[in-house]
């Protein structure tokens, strides 16, 4: 195609569909649909598949020797979990949990080493997306280290309504409890409500039973 000043206009590439690839490879045979509140698979249960979103959502949560659990993650649809298996992991380190009806692609191990091993532009963009999980987990650390309670609760609120991402923001975010968010936080429920509530009143947040995160919240993660 050319402009009206003969300049040559590149079609516009085609977007890879991880879905549409996995379902040409048979692997939609092995689709599986889980009721919200069900255990995909527990901590410490053997690590043998990886597992793709469609649809729905899903929460990653380690408990402790003392019967503590700290949500590790919070996933959705065409997210990836239970990568581990790729690297040698044998039990799993985290409970899986779905957290609204979600359908769920079972790849095994040896499924995936194969395709990841015979097509490039899936290796690509299942690295892509492991070096950003990596990237996720670092910065979590460092939130969790350095930063307060409140400046955790809004970078994860955030983080939940996808803000920064190229796709349109969330806004309005799945449905999540203020026990979870205190998990994933790393604090306790009332500080959660205390801050949702400073939030709301100062127009970061609309929260009616669901939670709507506006851009303005960005300014307690960014302010000194």
């Amino acid at each position: 195609m050319a402009s009206k000043d003969n300049r040559v206009i590149p079609p516009k590439e085609r977007p890879f569909d991880v879905t549409a690839f996995l379902e040409s490879t048979g692997i939609a045979g092995k689709a599986t649909e889980r009721p919200g509140g069900e255990v995909i698979y527990s901590q410490g249960d053997p690590c043998d598949a990886l597992f793709y979103i469609q649809q729905g959502s899903v929460k990653l949560g380690v408990l402790s020797h003392e019967g503590k659990e700290a949500v590790v993650a919070m996933l959705e649809r065409t997210d990836f979990f239970g990568e581990g298996a790729l690297a040698g992991q044998v039990a799993r380190m985290a409970t899986a949990t779905a957290t609204s009806p979600t359908t769920l692609l079972v790849i095994e191990k040896h499924q995936m080493m194969r395709l990841l091993h015979e097509h490039h532009e899936l290796s690509d963009r299942f690295l892509s997306y492991v070096l950003a999980r990596n990237i996720r987990v670092e910065a979590d650390l460092v939130d969790q280290l350095f930063n307060s309670s409140e400046r955790r609760l809004a970078r994860t609120l955030l983080l939940l309504a996808r803000f920064g991402k190229q796709d349109i923001p969330h806004r309005v975010l799945p449905k999540i409890s203020q026990e979870t968010l205190a998990e994933m936080v790393g604090t306790t429920r009332s500080r959660v409500n205390f801050f949702m509530n400073k939030f709301r009143k100062l127009g970061f947040i609309d929260y009616n039973g669901e939670i709507k995160v506006n851009d303005s919240l960005l300014s307690i993660v960014l302010h000194d």
